[in-house]
């Protein structure tokens, strides 16, 4: 879904391109391509998303062995009582504890979901804000159009511009977006 939006704002943002327009001369080609994972991952603003993404997955992680470890601690000693407690009694007990653990699981995943969509809006506002620099790119390409690298069957090294993309987004955004 990501990359069908950073294609979309992308292709809006080429709209009123015209070949006069390039200022600088280099490789002139009709189709560039670009590796959008790799765009997102190498570059310092993005892994400095992505870093901050993983930390928050590496503390829920954390939290979920903790809870675990607390949960079955609390199965056993919900175990050991069921000798010495009328069976009424243990299956209101074993209900209540049941309970309990659906409602953790619910809350956890929550927070997992909450997590990759943080992901995704953060994958958004990264080719959102690299639109600029992809832009200029491709006007000093001459080129017409943009393809994603996965998606393109053979074709020269020369079209690619990730690593030119990558550069300048690491020199003009760094690991934040200004």
């Amino acid at each position: 879904m990501w990359r069908m939006a950073g294609i979309a704002v992308f292709a809006v943002a080429l709209g009123g391109y015209s070949p006069v327009c390039a200022q600088e001369p280099v490789l002139s080609t009709p189709i560039v391509t670009v590796d959008q994972e790799r765009l997102f991952t190498d570059s310092a603003y993005g892994a400095a998303l992505l870093k901050q993404i993983h930390e928050e997955s590496t503390t829920l992680a954390a939290e979920n062995r903790e809870i675990e470890a607390e949960l079955i601690e609390e199965e056993r000693a919900l175990t050991d009582q069921r000798a010495s407690l009328p069976p009424e009694d243990f299956r209101n007990l074993a209900q209540v504890f049941d309970e309990k653990v659906i409602s953790i699981r619910q809350a956890q995943d929550a927070k997992t979901r909450a997590l990759a969509q943080k992901r995704e809006v953060a994958q958004q506002e990264f080719f959102q804000a690299i639109v600029p620099i992809l832009t200029q790119i491709v006007r000093e390409r001459r080129a017409v159009a943009v393809l994603e690298t996965r998606a393109v069957v053979l074709s020269a090294d020369q079209i690619d511009i990730t690593d030119e993309a990558i550069a300048r987004i690491d020199a003009r955004l760094g690991e934040t977006s200004q």
